[in-house]
C-alpha cells in the first residue's frame, strides 16, 4: 500500500474522494468549512509535489441533478481556503478534456457525485408497484453503467487518494469501486490516516483504564457498538434517553421519559453480560427533567428512577455529573459517542458541558481521547472545546462501524 508521504506525484494527477458535504445557508453560503478545512492538507500535499488534483465528493442527498446541491456553491470557499483557483466540470461524466488538460498546481472539481445513481449503484425512478422482475432488471442496468461509470472517473488520473473517512462505511463508486483501477497507486489522505489511527489507538492499543461515554435517545441503536465495547472498555458510561430503558426496565419510574419496553430484556441482558465480563456500567444516579420538550419549561431534579408522571428526563443531574466526572477524570483512554442530555436547549446542556470539560481536564493530564458521532461533535464544537482533546472524528456512521468491528469498503479497498 502506497503512503502519501511518500508517494511522488510529480507530473501526475491525482483524483481524490473528499468529504465536501457541507451545511449550506439560503444563500448559498458555507456555514461550517470544517471538512474543507480538513481536506486541505492532503490537496496541498499532492500540489506542493508536483501533481495536479481532481477533487470528488458529494453534497446533500440529491434525487437526480438539483441546482441546490450543485458543489459549484462551494467553489469560493475551496478557493479561500487552498489559495488556488478552481476548474469547475458540470459533468462528472464528461471531463476527460477538463482533466487532461491540467497542469502541475492545478485543481479541478467535479460535480456532485450523487447527482448520478451509478455512485451508490441504486436504481432510480422505480415505481412503487415495480415487480420483483422489473426492480432486478433496473438493477442489472444500473450495475452495468456504474461499471462504466467507476471506469470513467478512474481515466481521468494517475493515482487515487480516499480522503472521506465518513463516507468509507459505503461501497460506492468513489469510495471503493474505483480504487480496483489503481493496483500500486492507491492509498488514504491525511484524513483517512488520522481517523484509522485515532479509532485503532482506542479500539487496538487502549492504556487502561479505558472509559466510553454512550449517549442517544434509543438502545436498539447502540446495542452492537456497547457489545463490542464491552470486550475493550474497563467503563461504561451510559447517558441520553436511552438510558430510560434501563431504568424501566429494572423497575424504575421514569414518567414520559423516552423509552423502548421491547427492548427491556436486551438492557438487562446487556446489564448481565457487563457484570460478568467485570465491565462497569455507569447509569445517572438523579435526572433533570422537564414539564415538557422544551427550553423554558419547569424543571425538576429526582432520582433517575423516581421521575413523576408527566415530566420527562431530558439531561443527568448534579450527583451523576459528579459520579461521570471523576471515572472520565481517572481514565488513560477516553471514547465519546452521544451527548448526555439534549445539550441543543441550554437548561439541559450542563451535563453534556461536564463532561467535555471532564475529557478535557484527562487529556490535559495525558489521557487519549476521541470523540466521535455526528451529534457528540457537535456537542464539542459548540462549547468550543475541540482543540482541546486529542482528536475529532469526521465521520458518523463509518466511525460506529469501524468501532463495531466491520469491514468498511472504503478502506478496504485501499488496503487490498
Amino acid at each position: 500500500m502506497q503512503s502519501i508521504e511518500n508517494y511522488n506525484f510529480s507530473g501526475k494527477r491525482a483524483i481524490i474522494r473528499v468529504d465536501f458535504n457541507v451545511p449550506l445557508d439560503a444563500d448559498f453560503k458555507v456555514t461550517d468549512a470544517t471538512r474543507i478545512r480538513a481536506a486541505i492538507p492532503t490537496i496541498k500535499k499532492v500540489l506542493e509535489k508536483g501533481g495536479s488534483a481532481i477533487l470528488m465528493s458529494h453534497l446533500g442527498r440529491p434525487k437526480g441533478v438539483t441546482d441546490k446541491f450543485s458543489l459549484k456553491h462551494i467553489i469560493y470557499k475551496i478557493e479561500e481556503l487552498l489559495g488556488v483557483k478552481i476548474i469547475f466540470a458540470e459533468d462528472c461524466q464528461n471531463a476527460a478534456a477538463q482533466a487532461a488538460a491540467l497542469k502541475p498546481g492545478e485543481v479541478l472539481l467535479l460535480e456532485n457525485l450523487r447527482f448520478y445513481a451509478e455512485e451508490d449503484g441504486k436504481p432510480r425512478g422505480l415505481a412503487e408497484d415495480a415487480t420483483a422482475e422489473d426492480k432486478a432488471a433496473a438493477k442489472k442496468v444500473i450495475k452495468e453503467s456504474q461499471k462504466t461509470f467507476v471506469k470513467t472517473l478512474a481515466s481521468y488520473a494517475d493515482c487515487y487518494i480516499n480522503d472521506a473517512f465518513g463516507t468509507a462505511h459505503r461501497a460506492h463508486s468513489s469510495t471503493a469501486l474505483i480504487a480496483e483501477y489503481f493496483a500500486n497507486d492507491k492509498m488514504f489522505g491525511y484524513i483517512m490516516e488520522n481517523e484509522l489511527k485515532a479509532i485503532d489507538a482506542v479500539l487496538l492499543d487502549a492504556k487502561k483504564p479505558f472509559t466510553a461515554i454512550l449517549g442517544g435517545s434509543k438502545v436498539s441503536t447502540k446495542i452492537t457498538i456497547i457489545e463490542s465495547l464491552m470486550e475493550r472498555a474497563d467503563n461504561l458510561v451510559l447517558g441520553g434517553g436511552m438510558t430510560f430503558t434501563f431504568v424501566a426496565a429494572m423497575g424504575g419510574k421514569i414518567g414520559n421519559s423516552l423509552c423502548e419496553k421491547d427492548q427491556y430484556e436486551m438492557a438487562l441482558d446487556i446489564l448481565a453480560k457487563a457484570k460478568a465480563k467485570g465491565v462497569n456500567i455507569y447509569l445517572p444516579f438523579d435526572t433533570l427533567s422537564g414539564e415538557s420538550f422544551s427550553n423554558d419549561c419547569a424543571t425538576l431534579i429526582t432520582p433517575s428512577d423516581e421521575i413523576p408522571d408527566g415530566w420527562l428526563g431530558l439531561d443527568i443531574g448534579p450527583k451523576a455529573i459528579e459520579d461521570f466526572s471523576k471515572v472520565i477524570e481517572n481514565s488513560s483512554t477516553i471514547l465519546w459517542n452521544g451527548p448526555v442530555g439534549v445539550f441543543e436547549m441550554d437548561t439541559f446542556a450542563a451535563g453534556s458541558r461536564a463532561i467535555a470539560e471532564s475529557i478535557v481536564k484527562a487529556t490535559e493530564n495525558g489521557a487519549f481521547s476521541l470523540i466521535g458521532g455526528g451529534d457528540s461533535v457537535a456537542c464539542i464544537n459548540k462549547l468550543g472545546l475541540a482543540d482541546k482533546v486529542s482528536y475529532v472524528s469526521t465521520g458518523g456512521g463509518a466511525l460506529l462501524e469501524y468501532m463495531e468491528g466491520k469491514v468498511l469498503p472504503g478502506v478496504a479497498a485501499i488496503k487490498a
